[in-house]
């Protein structure tokens, strides 16, 4: 193509048509039929921008659905309705203490915690929104924040590490508590037939290490995610593990025994997409990686040209292109575009 001629701050004028089939080859490790797009959410400029036709009086749902399908996603993502963890107050900023809200510090205040019912989450949004989807399109579910996360929000992250050495069968019980109300929202929104995967999506790293021991993650944390991959596969659809941060000495466990599909998240400063693909994809579906810092400062032309070395990579086998961990706010949109535009020239 020339270069030249481009306005990158344009997104492309025309995608493929959506058929969440090909999304389903890369999670089995096989060549889909033309390249594949996959991002945990946009933000909210770029659903507007793509969603700039639709009828204003649509739900955001709908519109984030319309955003995708124009972008040229198999897929829209979808949080389980009305289902969440109460939090405490926090100051909110571009980021946030994790020590700061903690509304769980011991035994009396984790019986007082109004625990929600992921039973009374109204699941008939799922139908709504499946009757506006065109052919070819499913929903991905997204949990509200994961089980270290939600274990994270609820009682600090500094204090949780002190309650491990303190009160320990506390701890147990707050994860449990949390990770049996996701894996049941989890298996509730799996069994809808136009859910076509869900994403357990749970942050677990620094840039250096896991944010708990791997022996702590693996008591704690991973015996819920090994049950929301179970509910997921028992229902027959696939699950992805969205986390940031460095995971090298837990990623065996992600791939052997919690036996997620696919991972997405990666930073160029803990392990550049291109080395996990080569470390990795053999054994686990490899999402996304075009690192957000890269994103924000290389030129339109340089994350175009990168974004299409990485389909020339993967060519023979399963990729799904896109940042490295959302499209947040402060990515420029000709980033953006540039990678979608790699993703439809290289057909």
């Amino acid at each position: 193509m020339s270069q030249m001629s481009v306005d990158w701050d344009q997104p492309p004028s025309t995608m493929a048509p959506p058929d969440f089939n090909n999304l389903l080859a890369v999670l089995r490790r096989e060549q889909p039929a033309r390249p594949v797009l996959f991002e945990l959410f946009l933000n909210s400029r770029l659903y507007a921008r793509l969603a700039a036709d639709a009828d204003p009086a649509w739900i955001a749902d709908r519109m984030a659905a319309h955003a995708m399908r124009r972008a040229g996603y198999d897929y829209t993502t979808v949080w389980v309705p009305g289902f969440f963890f109460p939090a405490g107050e926090a100051r909110q900023a571009a980021t946030r203490s994790m020590n700061e809200g903690a509304l769980i510090t011991d035994r009396a205040s984790f019986d007082a915690y109004p625990w929600p019912n992921p039973d009374a989450a109204d699941l008939t949004l799922f139908d709504s929104l499946a009757d506006c989807l065109p052919p070819g399109m499913r929903m991905i579910v997204i949990g509200p924040s994961g089980v270290l996360e939600n274990v994270i929000q609820l009682a600090g992250y500094e204090a949780l590490c002190q309650l491990i050495a303190d009160d320990e069968s506390l701890v147990f019980d707050l994860f449990e508590a949390v990770g049996l109300r996701l894996a049941r929202a989890y298996q509730r929104a799996a069994r809808h037939p136009a859910v076509g995967a869900v994403i357990g999506n749970d942050d677990w790293g620094f840039k250096s290490q896991t944010m708990l021991s791997p022996t702590d993650m693996r008591r704690f944390v991973f015996p819920w995610h090994r049950a929301i991959v179970r509910a997921a596969h028992e229902a027959g659809k696939p699950a992805i593990l969205h986390s940031c941060g460095c995971l090298a000495e837990v990623m065996d466990d992600v791939i052997d025994d919690l036996r997620y599909d696919a991972r997405h998240s990666y930073e160029d400063v803990i392990q550049p997409v291109e080395d996990a693909y080569d470390a990795y994809s053999r054994r686990i579906a490899v999402f996304g990686g075009i690192d957000i810092d890269f994103m924000c400062r290389a030129t339109p032309e340089e994350v175009y040209l990168r974004s299409r070395r990485m389909l020339e990579k993967t060519a023979s086998r399963a990729y799904a292109l896109g940042s490295g961990s959302s499209v947040a706010e402060y990515v420029p949109d000709a980033a953006y575009f540039a990678m979608l535009r790699a993703a439809l020239e290289c057909r």
